[in-house]
């Protein structure tokens, strides 16, 4: 009885964590431009909605496992390559200075 408690216990708290991913992916996505997309050299901002709003859907209604993990994968991909990718070419990430900057300014060897 007791197992059958915390089973349930992390399938919720597992459900509950992959409807989060999918509602954030799906933001992110939405919010990114459509220009961005074809500069990053992505898929369309049409596919990356209908994929990751199926995703959403899944998580919503069904309660199957193996198709939650199969959006849950899409999304890992969305916001692994395809975000940061979408990122650096709408100058996200970034806020001017070079690579050697530091936390209080430029770094200039200890010159």
């Amino acid at each position: 009885m007791l197992r059958e408690g915390f089973d349930l216990g992390i399938t919720l708290v597992v459900g509950l964590f992959f409807l989060v991913f999918a509602v954030v992916s799906f933001v992110f996505a939405a919010m990114a431009r459509e220009d961005a997309y074809r500069a990053a050299d992505k898929q369309t901002k049409k596919f990356w909605l209908i994929i990751l709003g199926i995703n959403l859907v899944l998580n919503l209604v069904l309660d199957m496992l193996f198709l939650q993990i199969a959006g849950v994968i899409a999304a890992i991909v969305f916001m692994v390559d395809v975000r940061p990718a979408l990122k650096q070419v709408s100058g996200g990430g970034r806020r001017g200075g070079s690579s050697s900057d530091g936390p209080y300014g430029p770094y200039n060897g200890g010159r």
